[in-house]
Order: structure tokens, then sequence, then C-alpha cells
């Protein structure tokens, strides 16, 4: 997953729920340096009385914002959706590095 693009990540789940895997996964792939310098991460539990719905949200450097939610979604789902832009962006920078 191409994650050096993101500049905020925002995730609510359940980590009980079945989407919690997932966005463990997807947390997870986001290197530790990149954690602490340039992705500001955010996230919240939700409880099982909770009304709030499970999202994660992506904010790029670019300023799009992306979210989806997470429940019925695999990790490869997700990665797939946000890789979109990320892939996008590579592109976009590679041309302009040329």
């Amino acid at each position: 997953m191409i994650t050096k693009y993101f500049s905020k990540v925002a995730v609510r789940f359940n980590p009980f729920g079945k989407e919690a895997g997932a966005v463990r996964l997807l947390l997870s792939s986001i290197p530790p340096v990149q954690r602490m310098q340039s992705t500001q991460i955010t996230n919240q539990l939700l409880t099982e009385s909770s009304t709030a719905t499970p999202l994660v949200k992506i904010t790029y450097k670019d300023k799009k914002e992306l979210e989806l939610d997470p429940r019925g979604h695999s990790f490869e789902e997700l990665a797939n959706y946000f890789d979109r832009h990320s892939r996008q962006l590579q592109i976009k920078e590679t041309i302009e590095n040329q």
C-alpha cells in the first residue's frame, strides 16, 4: 500500500467487530517513521452501545479526502480503494520530476 501521500488518517471502529482486522492492518501498514513525522492519525474506538458507524477517512497531501465504511470489506479491498488516488499522485510526481 502506498502511504507516503497520506497527511491524515482517521479511523472509527469497534475493536471486536468484523471490521477490526482490516482497520488494524490498514493502520499497521503505515510505517512508524511516517506515523511520527508526516501523517496525523486519529482513532476512535466504538463500543457495542455506540450509535456511530465505523469509518476510515484518509486525507491526502493534495487535500483530497476519501472515506469508506470498513464493514464488509477486506484489507485488500480497503488498500485498493485508498491506493487508487495514491497511484495517481505517484504518477503525477514521476511526471513532474522528469
